[in-house]
């Protein structure tokens, strides 16, 4: 697989039936490699090992409802309180992140009202931060540390 923008990661493969397959840490299961999946699994990497993020706290490819259709989420990071922190867009290394992919994840997340999106396809990263008051969003040059203080 390509080698993305992000640090190196171990991760787990599996070969069956001339299909690889790659370990989720979180859904705790081997999922087929696809581009995109690899991108993802890069990022619950960069979540876990270099934000710091609870696992417990991540979720990976969710159903959500929006305007009576049903979607998938990439990955979201929930706050203590379960309000969602961070929702991640993830593209295959191939696809250009463009404004059709801000549209995308500004639908899905005026049903799931995050603080803070990125947008990746594993070469180029966007991190911003949400102002609802506004109706905008910033750009940022990083995610921000998750508050984890322990309950």
């Amino acid at each position: 697989m390509l080698k993305l923008n992000f640090p190196p990661y171990q991760f787990r493969f599996k070969n069956s039936e001339n299909k690889y397959a790659i370990f989720d840490e979180i859904r705790k299961k081997f999922i087929v490699l696809t581009p995109e999946e690899w991108v993802r699994q890069h990022v619950v990497h960069f979540l876990i090992y270099e934000k710091k993020y609870p696992k417990s706290w991540i979720n990976v490819e969710k159903l959500i409802k929006i305007n009576d259709l049903t979607k998938r989420y990439d990955l979201v990071v929930f706050n203590p309180d379960g309000s969602i922190f961070l929702l991640v867009e993830c593209k295959a290394p191939e696809v250009t992140i463009n404004q059709q992919t801000f549209d995308q994840i500004a639908r899905y997340n005026l049903a799931l009202k995050a603080t803070y999106l990125m947008v990746t396809n594993g070469l180029e990263h966007y991190f911003c931060q949400m102002d609802y008051e506004n109706e905008k969003y910033q750009f940022l040059r990083d995610l921000p540390p998750l508050n984890v203080k322990k309950i």
